[in-house]
């Protein structure tokens, strides 16, 4: 103990097998424990243990006891598929079950212009990928997204969060939102072409105000949700009130404030196809309304799919993205 203390080497079976503990921060999130193994040491501990060998008195390995011995039982390894690949395979036979109910439907009704088969469908949108039009389209609607999300952060982020640290502004602006908040996007359509007319601003206006109210309430949620002794501490401590909001407030806000932009993103991507349809020269929603009119079902099949496609990829995005700010949080996953 003396040695050890002394800064001299340790002895041969002394904590050999223990690890060591620093403090680290990740990101900007809170401090957390993160464990650093003595090196070689224990990735040899830990084969000794998944294998069922134990370390002896001299270095040996022995081999692990039955319980009936009085030993104790290593943990038996995991021998199924990864895990990776068992959610692939619950996902895969999830489209495979809907194409076949969606085949058997379309046969049974026996009206392709109604409900045409997966095969006329994927057949379709291989014809539309060979012309450019599906990237076209696919293209113009998305960069309406983007940018009517870009104005509903820039608006309802700076709001959201003044709304949560102030319960006086709050109080002022609450009834207002919640007045607007239950008229749906659809319904300013008309109005919105009349001041609007065709063209690239129609449906840009009905995302920003579909996608700015989930982001907005989810802020001021997610900044109330703050530990407030977080922030008594850090004022106590001197800190000041914007390095309080940049250190304190603003990361344990983020998980709810992600949430909030996924579920903004969701309502834009879904009335951007409503919007499209009346109100724009071009997109996923036009080509749909176009194709419509010519009877072409399988077309118009083939954006729908395309349109829940590139939706479930810009979710998977944000998701990846909520992971990656916000690691402390244990339903960043969610």
């Amino acid at each position: 103990m003396s040695d050890a203390l002394a800064g001299g080497n340790p002895r041969p079976n002394d904590n050999a097998y223990l690890p060591k503990f620093e403090f680290q921060t990740c990101g900007p999130g809170p401090t957390i424990l993160r464990e650093k193994a003595n090196e070689g040491t224990m990735a040899d501990a830990r084969a000794n243990l998944f294998s069922g060998r134990l370390p002896s008195e001299g270095g040996a390995l022995s081999a692990t006891k039955s319980p009936a011995d009085g030993g104790v039982v290593a943990p038996a390894r995991h021998r199924g598929a990864p895990a990776w690949l068992r959610r692939t395979g619950v996902v895969l036979r999830s489209y495979a079950l809907f194409i076949a109910a969606w085949w058997l439907l379309a046969a049974w009704n026996g009206n392709p212009i109604q409900l045409p088969d997966p095969a006329s469908v994927f057949n379709a949108l291989v014809d539309l990928a060979r012309d450019g039009e599906l990237l076209e389209h696919t293209v113009v609607s998305s960069t309406r997204v983007v940018i009517a999300l870009s104005i509903a952060v820039s608006l309802a982020l700076p709001l959201g969060f003044a709304m949560g640290l102030s319960r006086r502004l709050e109080s002022f602006v609450d009834p207002l939102v919640e007045l607007l908040r239950p008229i749906s996007g659809i319904a300013w359509i008309p109005l919105a072409l009349f001041i609007f007319g065709v063209g690239n601003m129609l449906p840009i206006f009905i995302m920003v105000y579909v996608a700015f109210f989930p982001l907005l309430l989810n802020t001021v949620s997610g900044v109330r949700s703050v530990d407030r002794r977080l922030i008594d501490a850090s004022r106590t401590m001197g800190v000041s009130r914007r390095a309080v909001l940049e250190r304190v407030v603003i990361p344990a806000s983020l998980p709810t404030v992600m949430v909030g932009f996924r579920l903004a993103f969701a309502s834009a991507w879904a009335a951007v196809v409503a919007a499209e349809l009346i109100g724009a020269p071009s997109g996923l929603g036009f080509a749909i309304e176009w194709y419509r009119q010519l009877l072409m079902s399988p077309k118009v099949f083939g954006f729908i799919a395309l349109i829940g496609l590139v939706g479930f990829l810009f979710d998977s995005m944000l998701r990846a993205l909520q992971r990656k700010l916000t690691p402390w949080h244990t339903g960043a996953s969610a």
